[in-house]
């Protein structure tokens, strides 16, 4: 391995004995804590008693924790290697962890002691919580999947360890300036982050451009190896993964690109020390920003570049892994070792492999191609032909030269395989084909992933029928066994036990602790929920949360809602798909009745929507303006008053989701069928006794499955109808049939809400009166309409609406991670539990 700094030099005379690495176990208790709060605060950060800044006692704080999470982080790796055990590597390129003190306090059981011992120290725990920045290293559901993937696996002791990518730069924070999205640096670095540490010892070599030089060795075998590459390293930080009060802390590496010591001599000595260095410079861009905007030809290479990086350092980092153990004999690495990779971004790991086993470690093609395939197990998160990456041949060709000759040559045995399965059938070589032939010719990455694993599956069980149907029926046909549904989940320690902690503690009460690992245990409110006295003590609850929510939207938007209204929530990506227009369009048919004095049996209604649009989406940040500009219009109008209250709340985050999810009375899940993989807000809202309007989209339908129809208000065409409608969609007449769909165009395209900006809606108003509109937007506003009647109505009846809420925090025991996880290991990576070491 070639070793980034050189002052990391082995040990040669030295010879350590056990006890430099043996410590006396550190207590738990809020005097052991306080103490070390004490020693981290004024001796490792040189902290007095001037010191006015809440960032070094949260620092203090964190530092006395991870002390402890090391403790049983060391104790968890060694009963792995003491078992040999088999490992799982979850490869994803975002992890959205958000912050972690909270979930490390819950999990180690010290949220009471760490509370006694800042008491003791004048300080707050909440200020201390407030403190820490996001680690938003994802763009949305995806990287917070990955997140509570890891947060299960460590609970239920499974020897998994994340890869992913050290941002320096994560999601832009978003600001809402003049009713339009502006994005800023959201620098979360900025101040450090304690829980990780740096391990220089495990940096890896990545190369990048060069050439493919092939040659013969002594014997007459031809071999190849890539040359004249520009390399950077990548740097290691490891961030510990506590599970839920069992002493197991698994790892989350994460990789952060820095610079060889290399430069060019000749440059320099000519005087241009700036230029010799350039490439220096470079490297380190490659993780600086979290998905840059690849709409140039600069922003494409860059992704693909962060791609390449986070295979190639992870896959290296565990091939010398084993060679440490297991020298250069892989006959049983397929039977220690799987690989998942989250989505297409990591489907480099495939010919990557290859490269590593072929080039660097002389196997056989055909061993090599056997190992990877009985290694790699691929999950696919989108049901969007768009979606799926494909990157220019040329530019593969250009930035790695030496995979893409392993993608060719891949490529190649393969279709051989499939003209022997369907001899002569030209057009389903083309469409199966991994290079996508055209005047651009493209590699298609998650083809490369399905030809490349053993393992394919959805995320929710529609999405994986529409899969093996649809986008990769080819596949499907040619190995049915391979596909398979992994339906997501979230975890419930975050998401209700740290998140809603007043629920947590009523749960508690009535059914005991257990829930907290054993979600299905849930079912046991189901007989409560027609016990009036428990119902009154929900309703509270569930008010409390309300008045936090209201807290921040007044902080964050400058809008009062009441908690004894209907508070009815859309936070998530703004995407077409996701259907923020048909939430904008239902708020202005109620703010139409409310002026037209159509108010009988009303129910006051607080609508929240929240998201971030990427930055070169125009259609998302057109939603975003008109989200607000509607706001504004009905919430400074004395007419509508208190009765009906719209925000749209700037930079949805996770610490934000986590205050969202238990106030929440109505949860909208309200996507075009068949274009929701899974979705996970949904089960967050569920879990916290929010009630779901949505279409028979993604998991919706397994969250109506479990908690039965009356307590979900399903509206919209079905996946089947929604194809076949598109044959003959007329939108205009649809609008011209439907006197409130009318209306609410009729004051869209009179300027009403833009009547100092003329025609900026225009574009809005073009997509839903298309024909080609591939949301359907006007074709499920009827059913929409309804459907939202129907919720208003109900939640009138307060004993029935909490009744509601009662029934689905119950149902919800199938949407924990920690069901997912087992389904996981169950199917695919058949990995064995394993306990720390006891303390020493």
């Amino acid at each position: 391995m070639d070793q980034h700094p050189a002052r990391l030099k082995p040990l040669k005379n030295s010879k350590p004995t056990p006890e430099l690495f043996q410590l006396p176990p550190l207590g738990m208790d809020n005097e052991a804590l306080a103490l070390d709060i004490r020693r981290y605060f004024g001796n490792f950060l040189g902290r007095d008693k001037y010191c006015r800044s809440s960032h070094y006692p949260y620092q203090a704080l964190v530092l006395a924790l991870r002390d402890r999470l090391m403790e049983r982080w060391k104790r968890t790796r060694y009963a792995y290697e003491a078992q040999d055990a088999k490992h799982a590597y979850y490869l994803s390129l975002e992890f959205l962890m958000g912050r972690a003190l909270n979930n490390a306090l819950l999990n180690l059981g010290a949220g009471e002691a760490a509370d006694r011992a800042l008491a003791g120290l004048g300080l707050e725990l909440e200020e201390m919580i407030d403190n820490e920045h996001d680690a938003g290293l994802g763009n949305g559901g995806l990287g917070r999947l990955a997140a509570c993937f890891l947060d299960s696996c460590a609970t239920l002791q499974l020897p998994v360890m994340g890869y992913g990518i050290r941002y320096a730069y994560g999601m832009f924070r978003q600001r809402i300036e003049g009713c339009r999205q502006l994005e800023e640096p959201d620098h979360w670095l900025r101040d450090g982050n304690p829980w990780e540490l740096e391990r220089p010892e495990h940096t890896r070599r990545i190369h990048y451009y060069g050439r493919t030089e092939h040659y013969r060795d002594a014997n007459g075998r031809q071999h190849a190896r890539w040359v004249d590459s520009h390399d950077v390293y990548a740097v290691p930080y490891d961030v510990p993964v506590p599970g839920y009060r069992n002493d197991t802390v698994n790892v989350l590496r994460l990789w952060s690109a820095a610079a060889t010591d290399e430069f060019d001599l000749e440059e320099f000595n000519a005087g241009s020390y700036t230029e010799s260095v350039a490439a220096k410079n470079v490297a380190e861009n490659i993780t600086m920003v979290l998905y840059p905007n690849d709409a140039s030809e600069n922003g494409k290479e860059l992704r693909l570049r962060q791609q390449y990086f986070l295979a190639s350092a992870s896959l290296q980092d565990v091939l010398e892994r084993w060679e440490i153990r297991h020298g250069n004999d892989f006959s049983r690495f397929a039977e220690k070792n799987s690989f998942q990779l989250n989505d297409t971004h990591p489907s480099c790991a495939v010919p990557e492999l290859m490269r590593l086993l072929i080039d660097e470690h002389a196997l056989e093609w055909d061993v090599a191609w056997d190992i990877t395939r009985k290694t790699m197990a691929y999950t696919n998160h989108t049901l969007l032909p768009e979606a799926l990456e494909r990157w220019s041949v040329r530019l593969f060709g250009q930035l790695l030269p030496r995979i893409l000759e392993i993608i060719y040559e891949i490529n190649a045995r393969f279709l051989a395989e499939v003209s022997r399965r369907w001899p002569g059938d030209n057009a389903r070589l083309a469409r199966m084909s991994l290079i996508e032939e055209g005047p651009e010719p493209q590699v298609r990455m998650a083809y490369l992933a399905i030809v490349g694993s053993f393992s394919v599956n959805g995320v929710a069980q529609l999405h994986s029928d529409l899969l093996t149907q649809g986008l990769f029926r080819d596949f499907y046909d040619l190995w049915p066994a391979k596909f398979n549904n992994k339906t997501n989940g979230v975890t419930q320690r975050r998401w209700l036990a740290a998140a809603n902690p007043g629920l947590s503690r009523l749960v508690g009460e009535h059914l005991g602790e257990g829930w907290v690992t054993q979600l299905d245990q849930l079912r046991g409110l189901t007989a409560r929920a027609d016990d009036p006295a428990f119902r009154d003590r929900w309703h509270q609850v569930k008010r409390e949360n309300k008045l936090r929510l209201a807290q921040l939207v007044k902080k964050d938007c400058k809008v009062d809602f009441d908690p004894d209204a209907l508070f009815d929530v859309q936070v998530k990506r703004i995407h077409e798909y996701k259907r923020q227009l048909l939430n904008v369009l239902h708020v202005i048919h109620l703010y139409i009745r409310l002026k037209n004095g159509e108010d009988q049996d009303w129910t006051p209604r607080c609508v929240l929507i929240g998201g971030k649009a990427a930055p070169g989406y125009f259609m998302a940040k057109r939603i975003i303006t008109l989200t607000c500009k509607v706001g504004e219009m009905v919430n400074d109008d004395p007419q509508v008053g208190r009765r009906l209250k719209v925000a749209f709340l700037p930079n949805y985050r996770v610490s934000a989701m986590e205050i969202i999810a238990p106030g929440t009375d109505l949860s909208e899940q309200i996507s075009t069928a068949g274009k929701e993989a899974s979705g996970t807000g949904n089960m967050k809202f569920m879990m916290n006794g929010a009630v779901t309007i949505g279409t028979l989209d993604g998991a919706n339908i397994e969250i109506r499955e479990e908690v039965g129809d009356d307590n979900f208000f399903l509206f919209g065409l079905t996946a089947p109808e929604v194809e076949a409608t598109r044959n003959h969609y007329d939108p205009n007449a649809i609008i011209e049939s439907d006197p409130d769909l009318r209306r609410v165009m009729a004051l869209l395209e009179s300027g009403h809400f833009n009547q100092f900006e003329p025609g900026l809606f225009d574009a809005i108003i073009g997509a839903v009166r298309s024909p080609h509109d591939p949301w359907l937007v006007a074709a499920d506003f009827r059913s929409f309409v309804e459907a939202q009647d129907r919720a208003a109505a109900a939640y009138r009846d307060r004993e029935r609406w909490t009744r509601m809420s009662i029934l689905n925090t119950a149902a919800s025991g199938k949407f924990s991670t920690d069901r997912t996880m087992e389904e996981y290991n169950r199917e695919i990576w058949k990995l064995t539990p394993i306990a720390p070491e006891a303390q020493a």
